[in-house]
């Protein structure tokens, strides 16, 4: 049961228009991993903020105070680090139905050392840390939710850690083609290279070498 406060700020955000939005592809996502009974579904819904970002456009930027996490209820996000050169190193891409921030940053509020763009025109709902925080006490169940969601990143980062090591460029190429074909209809042969930890140039190259392969 949602304490007294809880139901007021319930109250108010049923009264407004931006209540209304639709929320099926979030609450499917949360769906995956925890049950929610009708009040607590319509509780979580009302601390989220939509935010309709265009191509191009920051919503992170390195050295600002991370203050939400975003779920991508439509577009393409990347989130990239930038060194003292001025090198780009593509940290994780986001697709329709996936989160992202800079999880450490987000965690322990600190300026943030990433940089999270909209690839193309996009739509977020957004968590802040003020309403991640309530809504982990209020609704204990999200606890486990965002434990397996920070879980399955962190795994995912330690195998790209071990892939660097172990595979070749063309093998982790031919890797995140096969695992991830719909980020690779969305994104820049540039911005794969720079997730890939490799040249543009040497992209190019193991594609035409593959594209050789099919042909012969």
């Amino acid at each position: 049961m949602l304490s007294s406060f809880c139901r007021n700020i319930l109250y108010l955000a049923v009264n407004t228009t931006a209540f209304a939005m639709e929320h099926d592809l979030i609450l499917k996502n949360v769906a995956k991993h925890i049950a929610l009974t009708k009040e607590e579904t319509a509780f979580f819904a009302a601390l989220l903020q939509q935010q309709d970002v265009t191509k191009k456009e920051f919503i992170l930027k390195e050295g600002q105070l991370c203050k939400s996490i975003s779920y991508v209820h439509s577009g393409t996000l990347r989130a990239y680090y930038t060194d003292k050169e001025g090198r780009e190193s593509t940290i994780m891409f986001a697709i329709t139905d996936w989160w992202i921030t800079d999880m450490y940053c987000f965690i322990n509020q600190q300026p943030a050392m990433l940089n999270i763009i909209a690839i193309e025109n996009s739509s977020i709902l957004q968590l802040s840390k003020n309403n991640f925080e309530l809504l982990c006490i209020e609704v204990p169940k999200f606890e486990r939710f965002f434990r397996i969601i920070m879980q399955n990143a962190y795994i995912r980062e330690q195998l790209r850690v071990i892939q660097n090591l172990s595979l070749t460029a063309e093998e982790r190429y031919h890797s995140f083609i096969e695992k991830y074909p719909q980020i690779v209809q969305q994104v820049t042969q540039k911005q794969i290279a720079s997730y890939l930890g490799i040249t543009p140039e040497f992209l190019s190259t193991i594609r035409a070498n593959k594209s050789k392969k099919i042909i012969s």
